[in-house]
This record gives structure tokens, C-alpha cells and sequence, in this order.
């Protein structure tokens, strides 16, 4: 056997054991694959000044916004209505372990994080509230959090010093995300001078619709309500936004992201 078949032989074997040697990379499961698309976010949320700031700059314009609007002549006691979750109360903990355990949203998991009671107040929030209250402001917090995590959220909302914090003032989800009733039935009795929350729908429920334009041209037209009435606050984490883009369905939200991005790339 002459020198260059030797070495071709043993290139070869080498090749070929390499080969048998490389493991199967495993196909992570869409779950894993949207919780490590999320990091981003989660990080942003939980770590950044830049959301620090932004929820003070959020809560210093409802000010100004609450002063202006309770200016403005009004039969019925004023109110300012808010959300809890990402608008009052910080969850990113709970978004960062799901990270963690390579877990997307859970009910069971996120009711055993509400019952904790340990959401921290989002900068600004209290002392924006508080203020609301100070000027003879009724406080509601409409979330779609369910009637079971009721208690604790009552809880966790007192011991981090929320004004008005009681069952009256505490609307949870009954049978539907859909915000707008538990909103009609405080209108009914108050003269609502703001509201504030983390999504469009925190403000009207049409905002969900995001089939033309991504909702882009039902907030222009909406642009001067939403101005004067409403402050929006930053989650990059989940939500309305999200769902448009990636519908529901966890097993289709990957391929629904992949098929977004190749639709959008340049």
C-alpha cells in the first residue's frame, strides 16, 4: 500500500469515527423554545433602569394627567381606575423562574406565585395612588386575576401600601377577561378621571383587535381619548401585543414567530 492511499484510509476511519462519535442534538419542545425567547424581555423587565424609569416617568404624567382631568366639570365622585399586574405589582420574579425552569406560563404555577403575596410595588405606583386618594379619588384595581388568588392579592397590595386596597375596590376576573363591565360599573357610580395599565385593553376592550395594521390605526383613531384618559406602562414580557403575533395555541406560537419574522425581515 503505497503512503497517499494509507493516509486517505485514515482520514477516512478518522471521519467516520467523528461521525459516530456526534451525539443527536435533541429538538428542544416549543415550551422550552418560547421560554428561552423570552429572556430578552424578562431581563429588560426585571433588571433594567430603563424600565425603573420609565414606570416613575408613567406615574409622574398621571399626575399631570389626574390634575388636568379633575379640573374638568363632573357630577359623580371622581376615580381612577388601575391594573394590577405589570401596572401596580411587579411580577417579573415569577416570569425569571419560569425562565429558569424552562417553563412557559402555568396557572397553577403563577396562582402558587399570587398566593406568596410578594409582588414588590412598581415605582411610582404608590405614591401616585396615594396622591389620587389625597384628592378625594375613589381607587379601583381591575385585574383579571382570579377570584381564588383574591385574598392574597388584597394582602399583598396592603403590605406594600396601596391606598383603598378592600373587596369593593378589587374587581377580579369573573367568568371573562373582558374588563369592560367591571369598568361600566364603576363609570356608573364615579366620574372616572384616569386609568392606568400594562395593555390597550386596560383602557377599551376593542384595542385587542389586532387583525389591521397590529391595532396600529385603532389607536390613532382613538388618540386623543387615550391622551387625556389613559396611561399605558411597560411589559415587553407577555401580553395582547404577543398573542396578535403568536395567537394562543402553544404548540403553534414558535412556528407562528418564525413565520412573522421571515414575513417581516428586510
Amino acid at each position: 500500500m503505497g503512503p497517499k492511499k494509507f493516509f486517505l484510509l485514515v482520514g477516512v476511519g478518522m471521519l467516520a469515527a467523528c461521525h459516530e462519535q456526534r451525539p443527536i442534538a435533541a429538538v428542544p419542545a416549543p415550551g422550552v423554545v418560547l421560554t428561552q425567547q423570552s429572556v430578552d424581555a424578562v431581563i429588560y423587565q426585571r433588571a433594567s433602569a430603563e424600565v425603573h424609569r420609565l414606570y416613575q416617568q408613567g406615574y409622574e404624567l398621571a399626575r399631570l394627567r389626574l390634575d388636568r382631568n379633575l379640573d374638568r366639570p363632573h357630577a359623580l365622585p371622581p376615580a381612577v381606575i388601575v391594573d394590577i399586574d405589570e401596572t401596580v405589582l411587579d411580577n417579573s420574579p415569577y416570569q425569571v423562574t419560569a425562565v429558569k425552569n424552562a417553563h412557559t406560563y402555568d396557572p397553577a404555577e403563577w396562582t402558587a406565585w399570587c398566593r406568596m403575596a410578594r409582588a414588590k410595588a412598581l415605582p411610582g405606583a404608590v405614591e401616585f395612588l396615594t396622591y389620587a386618594a389625597s384628592q378625594g379619588c375613589a381607587v379601583f384595581y381591575i385585574t383579571n386575576r382570579s377570584a381564588e388568588e383574591k385574598a392574597a392579592t388584597v394582602q399583598n397590595l396592603r403590605s406594600e401600601g396601596f391606598p383603598s386596597v378592600d373587596d369593593a375596590h378589587v374587581l377580579v376576573m369573573e367568568g371573562t377577561s373582558d374588563k369592560t363591565a367591571r369598568r361600566a360599573a364603576v363609570s356608573k357610580e364615579h366620574y372616572v378621571a384616569l386609568l392606568c395599565g400594562d395593555q390597550l385593553t386596560d383602557f377599551d376592550q376593542s384595542l385587542k383587535d389586532r387583525t389591521v395594521g397590529d391595532g396600529k390605526p385603532r389607536v390613532d383613531a382613538m388618540a386623543d381619548t387615550l391622551a387625556n384618559y389613559f396611561v399605558l406602562l411597560p411589559n415587553p414580557m407577555y401580553g395582547v401585543w404577543l398573542d396578535g403575533i403568536t395567537g394562543r395555541n402553544e404548540a403553534e406560537k414558535a412556528g407562528n414567530k418564525a413565520r412573522w419574522i421571515t414575513g417581516n425581515a428586510y
